[in-house]
């Protein structure tokens, strides 16, 4: 890292210092999967309050080095209300900020460049219905078209307008985001939906002719993978991958 971070736990609240270890462990395991982008995309999360703050990664970090104290706290017009010797990246606060701002149930909001979710972005059709991920998924998927860099605060009507009341994206040409009620949420929509990317990219790339889910089994799939990662996700997935973590390098806990 750039800077030397001292740990900040004693500074914050008990319910903001869960918070980043979570978004910190987050961080963590998007590079553990090697979902990352070097230094650019961005995971964040509102700090619990009533402040309208939320945690985003320092500019100029790998995610495999970012730790719960390196976070960088700020509000909506993104000014840091707490110091640190980090800036933040404005394409992220445009995306990120404009979800958290119109969403109440946004406390965790992912946006990543994956080479299977940049794949499927770029085809006219989206994501096809071709794998139990992809049914999954398929009834709470918005699309977003590309404008460019996201740093026209203008933008930021148009994402919330075709988001809408869904959690799953897919931004055009750019990549894939997903938003949840904790952080654990979020990363089980990624990973479902990355999953069902990666999979339409491997079986096009088969040549062969694809078999489409029934429409019937979309629709009721939706309502049952929103009931199991509520049920499942939070109590049993997401404290294994931090068991994991621990197991790697507890670091990203300081």
């Amino acid at each position: 890292m750039t800077a030397e971070i001292q740990s900040i736990s004693n500074q914050v609240s008990p319910e903001e210092w869960r918070m980043r270890v979570d978004l910190a462990a987050l961080y963590r395991i998007v590079a553990m999967y090697g979902w990352d982008d070097l230094i650019f995309t961005h995971l964040t999360a509102r700090v619990p309050g009533g402040d309208h703050h939320f945690l985003i990664n320092p500019y100029g970090c790998l995610f495999e080095e970012i730790t719960a104290s390196s976070l960088v706290k700020i509000d909506l017009d993104g000014n840091k209300v707490m110091d640190s010797p980090y800036d933040i990246n404005p394409a992220g606060f445009t995306i990120h900020s404009a979800i958290h701002e119109a969403r109440e149930d946004a406390t965790c909001v992912m946006h990543l460049h994956t080479r299977a979710g940049i794949g499927v972005s770029a085809q006219k059709e989206g994501l096809l219905p071709i794998s139990q991920q992809a049914s999954i998924v398929m009834k709470n998927l918005a699309y977003h078209t590309y404008e460019g860099i996201a740093l026209n605060p203008a933008e930021k009507e148009r994402l919330v307008a075709d988001l809408g009341n869904k959690n799953v994206m897919i931004l055009r040409n750019h990549g894939t985001l997903t938003v949840a009620r904790s952080v654990a949420g979020a990363f089980l929509a990624m990973y479902t939906l990355e999953t069902a990317c990666q999979a339409q990219i491997a079986a096009q790339a088969g040549g062969g002719e694809l078999i489409m889910v029934p429409q019937e089994i979309i629709d009721g799939a939706g309502a049952a993978s929103e009931t199991t990662t509520k049920n499942k996700g939070g109590s049993l997935a997401w404290p294994a991958l931090l068991r994991k973590l621990d197991r790697i390098d507890p670091s990203y806990k300081t």
